[in-house]
């Protein structure tokens, strides 16, 4: 049995090299469900053998080629073995091209970019295509997948595994697709790179409120995706959206390793390079837009923020009005969410929790632990201490981030306090 330390460290190991793993192996293999099996002996391999040798210095390396081997082993048992011998040496030992952007799509070489578009293709459903790249590319738990979908657990194991056999049995390649194909699959791909992204911003689960590494590889795809498709503005607006966001991620945790709320951030910690670049195609997106598309205006929201020196100076008039636009645009219960929060900062908090109790019926946010942090927030704002008691702790049962709970729960704590003192204090009725 793995001592605990090489326990995470293997762990961590798979978080980051899990999807290039997959994508290697996919390439070669032809076949996403026997790539992750490959993938998955190979970790089966590394639990066995790194309690004893240590973690090697290339683990990536090490886990592609125990699965190799294993590939290797499956093709000898396989009848036509003899045949496909010489082919899938040659793809073993082939190192992809690095991308030339200029040459067009047929010169892409990006395994991890071959499989998000292979796991968005037209045969799948679009939540199909989401609950398998985020599982692929992501490497994400059907629990974090279904955290961040806002559907029960077994409802995507259901979709990942039919997504793989559907793949299987279509005999989908493994290719970048070119035109008007490319084009169809791109809704579903930006909508992909961004759940991971935010996946990495925002950790659903575990002990870490950030995964930079999942930040870092969905800026990549992003990067990687807007100069494919150079005319599409909305490919633009979500680098930009990315780029903006993560500007932040060095100042959203403290030396303690506590979360610092967006107000109260040291701003001369933000990233001033991704800020420009975030600006940049930000800019490009708009030259290329009539109406702004999700995630420009995102995108724009995000800019908001990264041209005000302080908290003070953020101009919240106009994030709520872009919210307003986001939110017919989307129809989406989650911006509207955020949107009453924007409002609340505009133009008081009573005016926030009437949109958030507007949406307390709202099916797919029942279990979403932020409806209910927000509507502590705007409690405890309007001093209504014993309700944003109450509220929180819902918040705190509902999260499954280990220090989003505690988090939760000590402001839980502090909102009962404050509720006993003000049924106390007699002036605190007058």
């Amino acid at each position: 049995m793995a001592e605990p330390a090489t326990n995470r460290a293997i762990e961590a190991v798979w978080r980051i090299e899990s999807a290039r793993l997959i994508a290697g192996l996919t390439r070669i293999v032809r076949d996403v469900g026997l790539a992750e099996d490959l993938a998955q002996d190979a970790l089966v391999a590394a639990l066995e053998r790194w309690p004893r040798t240590g973690v090697p210095d290339n683990p990536g390396a090490w886990l592609m080629a125990a699965a190799k081997f294993r590939a290797i082993d499956a093709m000898r048992r396989d009848a036509t073995f003899e045949r496909k011998r010489e082919q899938i040496g040659r793809e073993l030992d082939r190192r992809a091209e690095p991308p030339d952007l200029a040459a067009g799509m047929d010169a892409v070489g990006d395994d991890l970019l071959g499989l998000v578009l292979m796991t968005c293709h037209p045969v799948l459903s679009t939540d199909a295509r989401v609950a398998l790249t985020l599982r692929l590319f992501g490497g994400l738990t059907t629990e974090e997948i279904a955290r961040a979908v806002l559907v029960p657990e077994a409802t995507v194991q259901q979709r990942v595994v039919r997504a793989k056999r559907t793949l299987a049995e279509a005999r989908v390649p493994f290719e970048i697709p070119r035109g008007d194909e490319l084009s169809a699959r791109l809704p579903a791909v930006l909508e992909v790179i961004y759940l991971v992204f935010n996946e990495g911003y925002s950790a659903t689960a575990g002990e870490d409120w950030v995964r930079p590494g999942l930040c870092e590889d969905a800026l990549r795809m992003g990067r990687v995706l807007a100069g494919l498709v150079p005319r599409e503005p909305e490919a633009h607006g979500l680098a930009a959206l990315m780029e903006l966001q993560a500007s932040r991620l060095g100042a959203r945790v403290d030396a303690g390793g506590e979360q610092v709320l967006l107000l109260d951030q040291d701003r001369s910690r933000w990233n001033r390079l991704l800020i420009g670049r975030g600006l940049a195609a930000l800019e490009q997106a708009e030259r290329l837009s009539g109406a702004l598309g999700p995630y420009t205006l995102q995108a724009e929201i995000a800019a908001c923020h990264a041209r005000a020196r302080t908290g003070d100076e953020t101009e919240w008039v106009r994030i709520a009005a872009l919210y307003d636009a986001l939110a017919q645009v989307t129809g989406s219960p989650v911006v509207e969410l955020n949107r009453a929060m924007a409002v609340a900062m505009a133009f008081g908090p009573e005016s926030g929790l009437e949109i958030v109790d507007g949406l307390s019926d709202e099916r797919s946010l029942q279990t979403y632990h932020l409806l209910w942090s927000v509507r502590g927030d705007l409690l405890s704002r309007l001093h209504r201490h014993a309700e944003a008691a109450r509220a929180f702790d819902r918040a705190a049962e509902l999260a499954r981030s280990d220090r989003e709970r505690d988090v939760l729960a000590g402001r839980s704590a502090h909102s009962r306090a404050c509720a006993e003192e003000y049924d106390l204090d007699p002036n605190s009725r007058a």
